[in-house]
């Protein structure tokens, strides 16, 4: 006679709880390789975040003393010393002093010439003769006609005798009417009379 088949029993509580513990640990061990495996693919693809200070705007900062001072005086509405940077204008400076006055000859300045350190700056006023800055240089162009010997003499490539000669053609010929008439001077040829032509008026 043939034995019964063995009845089969459930799995005891117990054991499905061990189940779900180990395969609970199964999956976080699972996620934590995944994370490592990540990261040392991004370590090894070069891949890396990196904070960075955006770099700083506008104008380069300059050096700590850098800048020229410059003495405005004449027609402008606020004279005396100011620091202009290096590089800056004659423009630059007569805007620091306030601008001109109403009766400021505008055309005896240059404008778009670069200042040097320790100069003096003077804006003539409508009808007065150019005046002599400090150091002997004359700003703005020269009156041919009231000019003295000393302001011709200060003039590139004109010399004491050269100025002598611009003051006897004045004497005889009464005055200068054009720019021009510098070239009937004898000594005076195209090429300087080419480079005296901004520095000159009548």
């Amino acid at each position: 006679m043939a034995s019964p088949d063995p009845i089969e029993t459930p799995p005891r509580l117990g054991s499905r709880r061990r189940l779900g513990v180990g395969a609970a640990i199964v999956l976080v061990l699972l996620a934590f390789a995944v994370t490592v495996g990540i990261g040392i693919f991004r370590g090894t693809t070069g891949t890396e975040t990196v904070t960075t200070t955006p770099a700083p705007t506008g104008r380069a900062s300059a050096p700590a003393g850098a800048g020229v001072y410059v003495h405005v005086a004449g027609a402008v509405r606020a004279a005396g010393l100011y620091r202009l940077d290096v590089g800056d204008r004659v423009a630059d400076a007569i805007a620091r002093a306030g601008g001109f006055t109403d009766d400021a000859e505008r055309a005896g300045v240059n404008l778009a010439r670069a200042v040097t350190d320790g100069e003096q700056i003077v804006v003539p006023v409508v009808g007065a003769a150019p005046t002599a800055a400090a150091g002997g240089a004359t700003v703005g162009p020269l009156d041919l006609n009231t000019a003295t010997r000393e302001q011709l003499d200060a003039l590139p490539r004109i010399g004491p005798a050269l100025a002598d000669r611009i003051l006897a053609w004045r004497e005889e010929n009464g005055r200068f009417t054009s720019v021009d008439d510098l070239g009937s001077v004898p000594g005076i040829g195209d090429k300087m009379l080419a480079g005296l032509r901004d520095l000159v008026r009548v």
